[in-house]
């Protein structure tokens, strides 16, 4: 099968041009691929980045100032090439601190989840084959995965009507409030799943408990949360250190 050179449409996506049927196309194909979605973050994270600051306007301006003066007679050569040497040097030390500063400056909560966060994967077989074929529960994820998050939470909830302890779909009734924006309710799923602890979203549900403090700016308990998952060997525990770095 032939691979497709996302570039182009990353490129339209970004700037706008897409029509609504390029729209839906391309959607779509972010749902499903993983490497995709984490291109389109970069590609926005480092957008962001470069129009808020100036300073890559100013490496800009010298640069084109070198252009012009390469473009001089020749009887001036020698001065314009020290003169180039001397604009690029300080391009350099310009860009080259305001990444220092970015590397170390606090980040906000937006911010923050446009780095570090992404869409909760659901895409592995049913871990349980106790409910491969619970109508609802499939219902669920169909909801899920073209995020319709309200009927999503609906479904999952149906399922937790027949066994309130089934901890997946407890744990994706949370994701789902959680994308809702609907941090209370999200943050009780989470809880429940850690309280009974002999479960495999355990470490997920942490994880996205500290999102929910983060996101109803809960510092305290969001630094708590995040220096445990960091200090454990869960999955997250690399970008809970980031983020903890990130809020100090």
């Amino acid at each position: 099968m032939k691979t497709i050179d996302f570039s182009y449409f990353i490129e339209r996506f970004l700037s706008g041009e897409m029509n609504e049927a390029e729209k839906e196309w391309f959607k779509n194909e972010l749902c499903k691929n993983e490497k995709l979605r984490q291109e389109i973050t970069l590609r926005q994270l480092t957008d962001s980045t470069l129009k808020n600051h100036d300073v890559l306007h100013l490496r800009n301006k010298l640069t084109a100032i070198g252009m012009k003066k390469a473009a001089e007679t020749s009887s001036r050569k020698g001065k314009k090439h020290k003169t180039l040497i001397r604009a690029a040097i300080f391009a350099g030390l310009i860009l080259g601190g305001t990444l220092a500063f970015l590397n170390t400056r606090t980040m906000s909560t937006d911010e923050i989840f446009d780095k570090y966060y992404k869409t909760y994967d659901v895409t592995t077989p049913l871990r349980s084959d106790n409910f491969a074929d619970n109508v609802d529960y499939l219902t669920a994820l169909e909801y899920f995965n073209v995020k319709d998050y309200r009927n999503a939470a609906l479904y999952f909830n149906k399922v937790l009507s027949s066994d309130p302890r089934y901890m997946e779909s407890v744990m994706m009734t949370g994701v789902s409030k959680f994308e809702e924006e609907n941090y209370p309710e999200a943050k009780l799923s989470f809880s429940k799943v850690i309280d009974d602890r002999d479960n495999l979203f355990f470490e997920d549900a942490q994880w996205y408990l500290a999102l929910c403090y983060i996101k109803t700016s809960e510092k305290d308990k969001a630094v708590k949360s995040l220096t445990y998952i960091k200090d454990s060997e869960s999955i997250y525990s690399h970008n809970a250190g980031k983020i903890l770095k990130k809020m100090k």
